[in-house]
């Protein structure tokens, strides 16, 4: 049995996630903390790495990961 996961672009969808919250990607690059075109260029990545995504949910108060598990498919 394989594993199938929709193309997810985690960065894009956490950029969409700060402007809904009214905040800005120099205010997430700060509580990280990051410098602000670091933080743009992570955002510009369709993949992020699992401890950032971590600290990024915990930041914004949202499960990123969700995603992931909610487009994950199992092929028989």
């Amino acid at each position: 049995m394989g594993t199938v996961v929709n193309k997810i672009n985690i960065g894009r969808i956490i950029h969409e996630e700060l402007k809904s919250q009214r905040r800005s990607v120099a205010w997430l690059a700060e509580q990280i903390p990051y410098d602000r075109s670091y933080m743009y260029r992570i955002l510009k990545k369709q993949t992020i790495n699992f401890e950032l995504l971590s600290r990024i949910s915990n930041i914004l108060n949202v499960n990123f990961f969700n995603y992931y598990t909610s487009n994950y498919k199992s092929v028989k």
